[in-house]
């Protein structure tokens, strides 16, 4: 049957597309972190300049300021990342198991139809 085999291409497609969604969220999970890590090792830096390692001295540089607070945000956006990356491995494992039942009828039919013409081939010749 030919909506079968376009059911199982259409969820390998599902399968496929949130592995790279999930692919494309590590990478960006990676991505921000390794800003992250750039931006404390500025931060340090810039106080070891000033001489100042508390925050809430009135000289305290404004750009370690600015940094910090920059890193911060990152680290925000790396939880809510790894949030739907939860997300979307759980919706990766749903999208498999619909393949593979999808698969297990395409090759349930296919052994109908196999059994079908086999069945008619013997009666013909």
């Amino acid at each position: 049957m030919k909506s079968r085999e376009n059911l199982v291409r259409l969820k390998q497609f599902q399968v496929n597309e949130k592995r790279r969604q999930l692919l494309q969220l590590d990478m960006m999970i990676a991505e921000f972190e390794r800003m992250a890590v750039e931006l404390e090792a500025q931060i340090v830096a810039e106080e070891k300049k000033a001489g100042i390692t508390d925050i809430n001295h009135f000289a305290y540089p404004t750009f370690a300021k600015a940094a910090r607070l920059r890193r911060d945000n990152l680290r925000n956006s790396q939880s809510d990342l790894a949030q739907q990356r939860t997300m979307a491995e759980s919706l990766l494992g749903e999208a498999e198991a619909e393949l593979s039942k999808a698969e297990m009828l395409e090759s349930r039919d296919s052994k109908v139809r196999d059994a079908e013409t086999g069945g008619r081939s013997a009666m013909i010749g």
